[in-house]
Order: C-alpha cells, then structure tokens, then sequence
C-alpha cells in the first residue's frame, strides 16, 4: 500500500516576494554604506575631506591622495615591499597554524573521552571572556621568557593559541560529524589522522572557512608593534600607520591607507562566503 505524497503549499503570495526582496535589497544597501563611504573618501580631495557638513559621495575624484602614498612609501628607507611580505608570512603562517590546531585539538575534545576533556572545554569557554587587554602582560612575559621577542613567531605563535577557533571547531564537530561515521571510517582500517583529515574536517569545512575569514582579518591588521622592534620585520599595517600619523596634512593619505588595508581581506571573505553558504546548506551529516 502506498502512503499518499503531501507537498508542501506555499502560501507566501507574489506581494510577499517582493516586498521581502525590497527590504532585503534595503539592509543590503544601509550593510554596505560604510564600504561606500571608505571607498569614496579615498578619491576625495582635500577639501571635501575636510568638508562641514560633511559629504557622503565624492563630487570631484581624484587619485591624487594615492600617488601621496606612493611617494611616502617610495621615501621609506626599508622597502614597502618588505613590509608586505613581513605581513603575508605572518598572516599565511599564523592563519594555517591556527585552524589546523584548532581543528586537531577540538576532533580530540570533541570525539574523544578523555579523563579532564570537560574541564579542558570549561577552561576555553572561560578563556573566552577575556579581553587581548586583560592577557597583554603575561602574554609578553611568556614571549619574553622563550626569546621570542624581535621575531615572527612573537605574532605568529599566540595566533594559534586563540580559543576562538577552538571552540568554533569543537561545536561544528559537534552537531556535524556523527559518531557513526567516524566508526565505519575506522572499522574499514582508516587510522586516526586519516578520520580526522579525510572524513572530520570535509564534514565541518563551513567551520574552517569561517575560521580562515577571521583569523586572516585579525592578522592582516596587527602591526605587532609590542613585540617587533626592528624596522625590516615590521608590518605593512604599522608602516602605513606611521605614514599617516604626520598630522592633517595626510588626511587623504589616511582616506587611501584604510582603502588599501579594507581591499586585502574583503577579497578574502568575497572568495570564502560562497563555499561557507553552499557548505551550509549541503554538508554534514546528522544521527
């Protein structure tokens, strides 16, 4: 005997459609403002900068405050293409580390019981609740105490220390990655890293993506200014800082500055999100 199909009515009316469209289209355009506005001050002259009441779009574009920025950075006695590569090690070394780790430790915490997993898990949810300003001291006494200080693995190393990508790991892994997959992976002979590697982190890949947005956000902004002194480690962050700080005057200097910064990791996050919502929606597997 066949059971009856029932399909799903739509009862949202074509009037429904477009009005949650509009206001989609609405929040999208007031979400997207301050890019517009960051984009647009850096091609405004002068005078608009300093403008009152201030202007939102640019009435007389100019690329002037762009070729500033070339000239100061031409002037610079260490090379700004050092200070860029110091930045991408930085940020390719301590983003790869940081979610690996982060994704080893919580398939650990997660799918294994172990004596201690639970206080170790209550430990990083503490963690959680302090501020970087709270941890500044001990984390430059420890740094210190290994010698790390003057070098890249004074950023790179507590990089991948933070708990956040721990404890994203650990609750995709969660409600993701089912036990029983784990068991079939190991009873046809798959070893441990190869559960973790081949069928773990597949599974939870929306969680890696997110944690690749954010950790390359955090890096690709840190100037690590407490803990690098010399000039040809420093960071392209810290160098256009310095560039901008001379007063006034390099006010569409700094418009240009927080363009060039913005642009690096919105590219990041454009290439990501697709494959975190297509992710979202059609991967993992639940008991």
């Amino acid at each position: 005997m066949k059971l009856p199909l029932y399909r799903k009515r739509v009862t949202r009316s074509p009037g429904g459609d477009f009005a949650a469209l509009v206001m989609l289209v609405i929040l999208g355009a007031f979400m997207a403002l301050p890019m517009v506005y960051v984009i647009g001050s850096a091609f405004k002259p002068l005078n608009e900068l300093f403008l009152f009441p201030p202007r939102f779009f640019v009435r007389n574009p100019t690329l002037d405050n762009f070729k500033d920025l070339a000239v100061l950075m031409a002037d610079s006695w260490v090379p700004i293409s050092r200070y860029f590569l110091n930045t991408l090690i930085i940020t390719a070394f301590g983003t790869a580390g940081h979610v690996l780790l982060a994704s080893l430790c919580a398939f650990a915490i997660s799918k294994h019981r172990f004596p201690g997993s639970r206080v170790i898990f209550s430990l990083i949810v503490l963690s959680l609740m302090f501020a970087p300003e709270v941890t500044a001291i001990p984390n430059y006494l420890t740094i210190s105490f290994l010698g790390w200080i003057d070098s890249y693995s004074a950023v790179i190393v507590p990089a991948w220390a933070s708990s956040l990508g721990l404890f994203l790991m650990k609750q995709f892994m969660d409600q993701m990655v089912p036990d029983s997959l784990l068991e079939a992976a190991r009873i046809d002979g798959a070893s441990e890293f190869v559960v973790f590697w081949q069928v773990a982190m597949p599974t939870v890949r929306p969680a890696w993506l997110t944690l690749i947005i954010l950790s390359f956000q955090s890096l690709w902004g840190n100037t690590g200014s407490s803990f690098i002194y010399s000039e040809n480690l420093k960071t392209l962050p810290y160098a256009l800082n310095q560039i901008v700080s001379g007063g006034i005057a390099r006010a569409g200097v700094g418009a240009a500055v927080a363009l060039v910064m913005m642009l690096v990791p919105v590219t990041v996050f454009v290439i990501n999100q697709r494959s975190v919502v297509q992710t979202m929606g059609t991967s993992g597997l639940k008991e």
